[in-house]
Parts: structure tokens; C-alpha cells; sequence
């Protein structure tokens, strides 16, 4: 696909699910709406995971997971069994679609594109994402941009707290940290260059996290006609008149590219992994706690133990491996056995009620071509990712109503949303009649708008 804009602005909705904007927001939603009737709109499959790190990195680069040996928010650390490490913006080591464009002389602006703290240099500006611990930090570059926007907003804020009860004062911070995102945004688009700017609204993800139950009958623990009904709606109208605004302000060699890192659906409950792999003989501990224990503070038999297992929205398994982990016990030629019984037993995991469930395990390199970094040995997605997985020990059973770190009312989804829309007209070369586009896609796209070659090859 070869287009000639002049300029690329990418509106990042975090966890926007086709369900909603392409279908039962669709109407409420003016600007979003216009942008899919004369553009193009197709949902986007995401990456495994389906994680908001890696999944932003995948669109920005065009790799993989596996190529960059980014598997989630946090990685095991040099094999062991507690110690591990957070996704940074200085651990991903490949091109992204905005230094190709800096090749060409273009210039950027960045807004919360995870992960993209610290921050780094860019050819323009950047504002780093949820993850940036406190304003103490710089989180810009250049680094005098800080002092403009603590002039402009005051306190920058990152990100909320979602796992709370406290929804009220949530809704509040939501409101409070998307008004100031979209003020800043049309600032940098007003008084700073530029040829691309992409910015990534995180409140989407933490409204739907929070407020799920309330709109969506099929929730297990729906709350009809409660308060918060249409909370998530009203929060998509306020996003769109603040995208009707920036539309307002491009030129008419602007293409706008709207999308999402994956979707959302109801969470059906939480699934306790470590509390599977004991039951199953996997994982010994030296004393079943008394009380409810996350995996870092368990006495682990790690003598007898062959496998343990993270929480999240997936699921992660590592097996204790001989010549491997410190103390491990699984000879390297039973490791390929064991992974295939484990995969097998996983797939079999039925639900409370003994339901069917779709759950698929994967041995970590059928799902990548190349593996880098520190990966886990099996990744499971709990009945197709209804349920997400729960790594606390303690509490005797396999099935939660709810998530064990806080309430949550929402899993991830496979499918994201893609909009591509150009006031001159639709831009050839994207199938409409797909499917779905892929995320790994989203990056060739970028460059093609601007008339590029859509490879990304070398190093950042």
C-alpha cells in the first residue's frame, strides 16, 4: 500500500472492543462514526498475548513478541524463581515506525504509547505512559517539555487507580486525566512540527475494567439498572467530542488512523493456577499457607517441584528445569514430555459446573518463529480468555468469582478495532472485505501512508 499524506495522526483507544464502537456505541458516537462510514473499519487481531505491553510495541514495530523477547508487563529474571523485571521503553531493542520516519526527516509526537518510560530521544517530542512512577521523574523529551506542560495542566497525570471499590472517585480521576490528556494533545498538535502524532488514551482500558458488570447483561455478576449503566458509554460520548475537536484541526492531508491494542469482554472469574499445579502434583510446597499468599511469599519445595505458574489475564507456566533453574529437578529429557502432559491436562481444565471450556496451551515457541529474552515454557489462555488466571495460593479451591489483586470486571479480547479514514477519499490496498486486519500490520501501514517502504529491518 502506497498513499502520499503529509501527515498521520493515530488516536490509540486502549482496549476498545469492536463490539462497542463498531456496533452498540456506534450511534451515540458522531466523530467515530463519520470517521468508519467514509473510512475503513475492520476489527484487529492481536498479538499473543493480548497484553497492553506487548501488544502497542507489536503495531509500533511490526515484530513480534518473540523477536523482541517482550512477553508482558513483567519477565522472570535471569531464571529465578522470584526475582523479575518490568517492561521499560529501553528493552525494546528493535525499529519502531517512528525512527523509519525520522530517517526521512519527519517529525513525531508521542503521547502514552506504552511502554515509552523512561522516556527517550525521539526526532520531535514524547510524553511517556501509564507506567512512569510519579512526576518526580522526567518523563519527556526533550526534557524541558515538562516544565511547559506542568505550566499547561499542572500535575501530569498518568494513569488511575482501577481496581478499586471507590468508583465514584474513579470516574473522577477518569475524567480528570483524559481531559488533561486531550488538552495537552491539542496543544503539542498546535505549537510543536510534525509529520506523525500518536497518542494512547489508557482510560478507556481502566473504564471498562471497572464498570464492565454494569452495562453488559451477559456478566455473570451484571447489576441491571444500576447507577453506572451507562457509565462507559457516557465516557466514549466525552472521547469522541474530544476527537471531533482534533479532527477539527487537521488539514485535508491528514489521514487519521484510530485503533486499539486488543479488545475486552465480561470476566466469568479467575482460575487458581498454582492451586491447579499443586492439586495435580506439580507443585509441592514445604506448607500449604494458613492464609492467602501471593507466589513470592510461599515455601516452596522446589526439590520436588517441576512447574509453577504466574496470574494475569493469561497464564504462565515455567517448569523447574535441571541445569537451568537453581534447583531444578526435571531432566532436560523429560522436559519436552512434560510440557506436552501439561499442555494436554490444561486443555482438559472444565469449569465449576463441569462446562466445556476452550482453553488453549501453548508451548512458547509454537506461537513464535524466534524467541528472545526471558520467555515462560507454556502460555494457557483460561477458556479462550473468559477467565484469566490466579497465581495466589491459599484459598483451598480452583475457582474465583472474582479477581484475586482487586476487582475487575473485564478480560481481554482478541480483537481490536481498526479505522482508517482520509478526508480525500478511501486509501487502496486494504482489503475490506477481510476478516480482520493483524497488528503486526499496523506499522507496514504507517510508512505506506507517507509513501515508504513498509519493512522495518535494523535496529532502533
Amino acid at each position: 500500500m502506497r498513499w502520499k499524506s503529509e501527515k498521520v495522526l493515530v488516536i490509540g483507544l486502549d482496549c476498545s472492543p469492536p463490539r462497542l464502537l463498531f456496533e452498540e456505541f456506534r450511534d451515540f458516537l458522531p466523530n467515530m462514526r463519520m470517521l468508519m462510514d467514509e473510512g475503513i473499519s475492520l476489527p484487529l487481531r492481536t498479538c499473543h498475548p493480548p497484553i497492553t505491553i506487548p501488544a502497542w510495541m507489536v503495531a509500533a514495530t511490526g515484530r513480534n513478541p518473540g523477536e523482541m523477547g517482550i512477553y508482558g508487563f513483567r519477565h522472570r529474571k535471569d531464571y529465578s524463581y522470584k526475582d523479575f523485571w518490568i517492561t521499560t521503553s529501553d528493552r525494546i531493542a528493535v525499529p519502531k515506525v517512528w525512527d523509519v520516519l525520522a530517517r526521512e526527516g519527519k517529525r513525531s509526537i508521542l503521547v502514552g504509547i506504552p511502554p515509552s518510560y523512561p522516556p527517550y530521544e525521539v526526532h520531535g517530542n514524547l510524553i511517556s505512559c501509564f507506567i512512569t512512577p510519579d512526576t518526580n521523574r522526567e518523563f519527556t523529551h526533550p526534557v524541558g517539555l515538562k516544565t511547559e506542560l506542568e505550566e499547561l495542566v499542572g500535575e501530569y497525570i498518568f494513569d488511575v487507580v482501577f481496581r478499586t471499590e471507590e468508583r465514584e472517585r474513579l470516574l473522577e480521576g477518569l475524567y480528570e486525566m483524559s481531559t488533561q490528556s486531550f488538552k495537552v494533545i491539542e496543544y503539542m498538535m498546535k505549537e510543536k512540527p510534525w509529520e506523525f502524532l500518536m497518542f494512547v488514551e489508557i482510560g478507556v482500558d481502566r473504564i471498562q475494567h471497572a464498570f464492565w458488570k454494569y452495562f453488559d447483561s451477559t456478566h455473570p455478576k451484571h447489576e441491571p439498572d444500576h447507577k453506572y449503566k451507562n457509565a462507559i458509554l457516557d465516557y466514549y460520548k466525552f472521547l469522541d467530542a474530544h476527537i471531533g475537536r482534533l479532527l477539527s484541526l487537521l488539514d485535508t492531508k491528514t489521514t487519521v488512523l484510530v485503533m486499539s491494542d486488543h479488545g475486552a469482554k465480561a470476566m466469568k472469574g479467575a482460575f487458581c493456577i498454582n492451586e491447579w499445579l499443586i492439586q495435580e502434583g506439580y507443585l509441592v510446597l514445604k506448607q500449604y499457607p494458613p492464609e492467602i499468599k501471593s507466589f513470592g511469599e510461599l515455601e516452596v519445595d522446589w526439590s520436588r517441584t517441576k512447574a509453577w505458574g504466574w496470574g494475569g489475564y493469561h497464564a504462565r507456566i515455567f517448569i523447574n528445569k535441571k541445569g537451568r533453574e537453581r534447583e531444578g529437578v526435571v531432566e532436560e529429557k523429560e522436559y519436552e514430555s512434560l510440557r506436552e502432559e501439561l499442555v494436554q491436562k490444561l486443555g482438559k481444565i472444565r469449569g465449576p459446573q463441569e462446562e466445556v471450556w476452550q482453553t488453549r496451551a501453548y508451548q512458547v515457541e509454537k506461537l513464535y518463529p524466534e524467541l528472545k529474552g526471558d520467555y515462560p515454557d507454556i502460555m494457557v489462555y483460561l477458556d479462550d480468555l473468559w477467565w484469566r488466571s490466579a497465581g495466589t495460593v491459599g484459598r483451598k479451591s480452583l475457582y474465583l468469582g472474582e479477581n484475586d489483586t482487586g476487582p475487575d470486571d473485564a478480560v481481554h479480547d482478541w480483537d481490536g478495532i481498526f479505522i482508517l479514514w482520509d478526508k480525500r477519499g478511501k486509501i487502496p490496498g486494504i482489503d475490506e472485505a477481510s476478516s480482520f486486519m493483524k497488528i503486526e500490520q499496523i506499522a507496514p501501514v504507517i510508512l505506506g501512508l507517507f509513501g515508504l517502504d513498509g519493512q522495518l529491518t535494523g535496529k532502533k
